[in-house]
């Protein structure tokens, strides 16, 4: 038996990197998978490519090789009304709920004095709106289902300041206050409710010149090597980053029933970086 067998999981921002990875973990424990993701490039985003639909298709592949259902659909996080429907669609057809993963999320830099109005609102809108919109949905499936567990993606910046990320650190900060609120409204119906908060995290988000040349300024073309050093002196622990499964990891764990009195918690996956 593993550790979420006979559970439904949904999944946003599942076409690749965390998302992907939640996805899989959770399926190889024994999980279906209702997955969503947007699919297409946000106009603020401009540091890395974003997901495409060929992506999504290969989390459902890697999912059904385990041998596993999911039912993946591009949706916006933003757009509530299509968001609720794919989840409705796909718990009539997979029987329940057990397990949230609001994961959903975009990544841009800016000082704020200079950040343009369309930056912070697609921030606020994906990151933040998103989560709650991924949350709202989900909620009444979870109390037919008699409980469940909800897994908010936020950040170490989440719970401490950077510079030339604010929007980013205001959204992710603002989902703590999200999932405390909704773990005690929901206690008395079984759902739990916790965060989880990377350090860096080794996927396109991170890894592209916009963020090289950012960290190592004075080099002509930085790269994955020459960031090493700046990005692993933010951690405590000596590495750089840490790899999309080791947050899976801790999803599975707050998913599963070994957590089953774990709510209201915000748990760092950050090597160390918030105690820095």
């Amino acid at each position: 038996m593993g550790r979420v067998e006979g559970k439904v999981a949904f999944v946003t921002g599942a076409a690749r990197g965390q998302g992907r990875s939640h996805a899989v973990r959770l399926a190889e424990e024994g999980a279906d998978i209702v997955a969503v993701d947007i699919c297409a490039q946000v106009d603020s985003v401009t540091a890395y490519q974003m997901a495409t639909p060929d992506d999504l298709r290969e989390t459902a592949a890697q999912v059904e090789a385990l041998d596993r259902r999911i039912i993946a659909t591009q949706a916006d996080v933003r757009d509530f009304a299509h968001l609720s429907r794919v989840l409705d669609e796909g718990v009539a057809e997979l029987g329940r709920l057990d397990i949230v993963c609001a994961n959903a999320g975009i990544y841009s830099t800016g000082r704020m004095v200079d950040l343009p109005e369309q930056t912070w609102q697609d921030m606020i809108d994906i990151n933040l709106t998103g989560v709650w919109h991924t949350c709202k949905a989900a909620i009444p499936h979870l109390i037919a289902a008699g409980g469940g567990s909800m897994i908010l993606t936020s950040s170490a910046v989440g719970l401490k300041a950077s510079q030339n990320i604010g929007h980013y650190g205001a959204a992710k900060h603002a989902v703590v206050g999200l999932m405390r609120t909704l773990a005690l409204e929901l206690a008395q119906d079984m759902i739990r409710v916790n965060s989880v908060h990377p350090t860096g995290v080794d996927t396109l988000m991170i890894q592209n010149e916009t963020l090289y040349r950012q960290m190592v300024p004075d080099a002509e073309h930085p790269t994955r090597e020459d960031v090493i050093p700046v990005m692993s002196s933010m951690n405590a622990l000596p590495i750089p980053w840490v790899e999309p499964r080791d947050i899976s990891n801790a999803v599975l764990f707050l998913a599963s029933d070994e957590a089953r009195y774990v709510t209201g918690v915000t748990f760092p996956v950050d090597a160390g970086m918030t105690i820095k």
